[in-house]
């Protein structure tokens, strides 16, 4: 696979890890990225959490790393490190002056390999707080910060991966326990279950055999069983599908979600550009009808979210003071049904298709990114080639695709929706 002048190259160690070296010679950096195939859908009901918590262990230090030395060496180093956690994956990364690759596969390897001697009640229970309070900040006491929490209760039902909080309910992060963490680390922060690029400064050989001398010899054990769709496409019983939730917050904003097919499937790829096309920018259609013409909304926008086995189409729309959310409601269904019924105009339909190519266009430039993307596109379809057919996916939705989204997955009564209104004063 040709990046430019430059050339990417993908091999695997013999314990399973998979990597991608793409060398980028325009400046003297290099990203180091690492992506775990576990995210918070490998929870159970009960048990959630563990999988941030971890993102959190894993900064905790190892058997040959201090407590809070690995962002020190990071940033003794000039480098930046972090990680992020998503319902699919746990990822890793730091980007570095170039000369500086062997400390950061020698960090990212020695908590793959050596967490668990590493590890301890303190350490546990500190983080445990650390998360406690990160889930205060962003849902407890942030406004609207419980509303997509509440919109996955109503979307996907009991029994589904998603829906819970990536970030766990309060009460399983309370009660995680350091068995449950050795355990979920032992299973799924395996080589066989991640995968390492690099992006940058280096030349493929040299980097390949520090790849080699920091992965090699961390032992093989099997992935764990991979969930597939059809494994957890679990239909919504009849039942609530609509909430109304007070908080302290000054205007009331609505959030209706549906159930698309997952990331990578060409329903997908037609959910983004519909999602661009319905509220990308002040020329899309909700946004000219809501917020310019009848002014029943300060604010609209449309997202698919880049989720594994099925994925939500989340609209949001802040109401103006005294506008009944319900009304942004009605109207936005009228465009749902419009489009549906006629297809989306030529006009938004390629106003939407080539907005998210220059996006394309632009995300990968840079180091970090383009080797996150490497991670993603091997993560989830062990093909990091796929990279450079995306354009052409998103050119090929056409007005039927539209159309057939609409009819299949976006019907009135497939949404669900949660209303956050003003809080009466006590």
């Amino acid at each position: 696979m040709s990046h430019g002048s430059q050339e990417l190259e993908c091999r695997e160690l013999t314990n399973g890890l998979r990597i991608n070296l793409l060398p980028e010679r325009s400046l003297p950096l290099v990203s180091v990225n690492l992506w775990y195939h576990v995210g918070s859908k490998n929870e159970t009901a009960g048990r959630t959490g563990l999988a941030h918590l971890f993102e959190h262990m894993l900064f905790q230090g190892s058997e040959n790393v201090g407590t809070n030395d690995h962002f020190r060496w990071v940033q003794q180093a000039g480098g930046v490190a972090n990680g992020s956690t998503w319902y699919d994956r746990t990822n890793y990364f730091e980007t570095l002056p170039a000369h500086q690759l062997g400390l950061g596969l020698w960090l990212e390897s020695d908590r793959m390999g050596f967490l668990l001697p590493g590890l301890d009640e303190d350490k546990l229970e500190t983080q445990r707080q650390v998360v406690m309070n990160e889930r205060r900040e962003r849902v407890d006491n942030q406004p609207y910060g419980a509303a997509m929490e509440r919109l996955n209760e109503l979307l996907y039902p009991v029994g589904h991966p998603y829906r819970w909080p990536v970030i766990g309910y309060m009460d399983d992060i309370a009660a995680a326990s350091l068995d449950e963490v050795r355990a979920f680390f032992s299973t799924y922060y395996t080589p066989a279950n991640a995968v390492l690029s690099l992006v940058g400064d280096f030349l493929v050989e040299e980097a390949w055999d520090l790849v080699e001398s920091y992965f090699g010899d961390l032992p093989w054990c099997a992935a764990p069983q991979r969930l597939e769709s059809h494994d957890v496409h679990i239909p919504r019983a009849p039942g609530e599908s609509r909430a109304i939730l007070p908080d302290r917050v000054a205007l009331a904003r609505l959030y209706a979600g549906y159930r698309v097919p997952g990331v990578g499937t060409s329903a997908w790829y037609t959910a983004d550009v519909l999602a661009e096309l319905l509220a990308g920018g002040k020329a899309s259609p909700l946004y000219r009808d809501l917020v310019h013409d009848r002014q029943l909304a300060q604010d609209v926008s449309a997202y698919v979210l880049p989720m594994e086995l099925e994925a939500t189409f989340l609209l949001v729309a802040t109401a103006r003071p005294g506008v009944d959310p319900a009304d942004i409601e009605r109207r936005i269904e009228t465009h749902l049904d419009r489009v549906g019924e006629h297809g989306p105009e030529e006009a938004d339909l390629d106003r939407a298709t080539n907005t998210i190519l220059t996006s394309i266009a632009s995300r990968s430039q840079t180091f970090d990114r383009k080797a996150d993307l490497l991670s993603e596109y091997t993560t989830y379809f062990d093909d990091p080639t796929r990279l450079e057919s995306d354009a052409d996916r998103y050119r090929a939705v056409g007005t039927e695709d539209v159309k057939s989204l609409l009819g299949d997955f976006l019907a009135a009564d497939r949404c669900a929706a949660v209303t956050v209104v003003p809080a009466e004063a006590d």
